[in-house]
């Protein structure tokens, strides 16, 4: 079985409403991007994570699509999906409370049944939607003093 993996930093400095952080992936794409309260709850310029989710879902999803198109003999001309994600206020925090596709494509020779179903299985079996079923590990460590590595 072949393992991919992929990382991405968050730096944090300040506390939770006054702080700021920046993202960072392996790729390179996010390159110390700004994060921060405002980013996610207000109108901020920078990233957050729950619009990083929604992207990456729309992208994983619609290649997810592209490939059983394809496989079904129908090569997609255009997908464009978007991702609504919505965050619910639940006590002390917040959770992810829904997350709508809206897919737009253009798929010639297919009838709509078969688009439908197709796009359904691409919907439950994309890695990220499948994500938050995934199992979760923490590995922390305290830094003592002030340094941090």
């Amino acid at each position: 079985m072949a393992l991919i993996t992929r990382e991405a930093t968050a730096i944090w400095t300040g506390a939770g409403k006054d702080g700021h952080g920046t993202l960072s992936t392996q790729s390179g794409t996010l390159q110390e991007t700004p994060y921060s309260f405002a980013t996610r709850f207000g109108d901020r310029k920078g990233t957050n994570p729950e619009e990083l989710i929604a992207a990456a879902h729309a992208g994983c999803f619609t290649m997810a699509l592209a490939f059983r198109l394809s496989g079904a003999g129908h090569a997609p001309e255009r997908l464009q999906t978007k991702a609504d994600l919505s965050i619910v206020q639940e006590g002390g925090g917040w959770r992810i409370a829904t997350v709508t596709l809206h897919l737009s494509a253009k798929v010639p020779g297919l009838s709509r049944d078969d688009f439908l179903k197709l796009a359904e299985e691409a919907k439950a079996t994309c890695p990220v939607s499948k994500v938050l079923k995934a199992e979760i590990t923490l590995q922390a460590e305290l830094a003592s003093g002030t340094g941090m590595s």
